[in-house]
């Protein structure tokens, strides 16, 4: 069976999380490989959102599949593969989500895939 998730994001929103809670906000959120992506980027808070909402879409497309346990928004890391794909690793889960990011200057969109075994 296949389970998806969708996650819709304000950019600003995220914007205002930063800055009010800065590094613990991101270091809450992200890894620290996320982190150092995507503040190497031209405008860091969109790229910010747009793995957020791709970690709320994972969980969404996991808890759908009846998964049973709460997942840690550091355990779902947001990666590039070479051709600049997102591709998503769990940390301790052996599901392998596909996710797709996009987004303008307002807002991040994220939709995952989880097929069952």
């Amino acid at each position: 069976m296949i389970y998806i998730g969708t996650d819709l994001v304000e950019v600003d929103r995220i914007n205002a999380l930063i800055e009010k809670w800065a590094d613990r906000f991101l270091m809450r959120i992200f890894t620290s490989d996320e982190i150092a992506y995507c503040q190497r980027q031209v405008r860091p808070v969109i790229h910010f959102a747009g793995r957020f909402a791709a970690k709320e879409a994972v969980k969404k497309a996991l808890y759908s599949s009846g998964w049973p346990d709460p997942i840690p928004f550091r355990r779902i890391q947001v990666r590039r593969d070479r051709n600049g794909a997102p591709v998503v690793r769990l940390e301790g889960i052996d599901e392998f989500p596909r996710v797709s990011i996009s987004h303008t200057t307002q807002y991040a969109v994220a939709t995952a895939i989880v097929e069952s075994r």
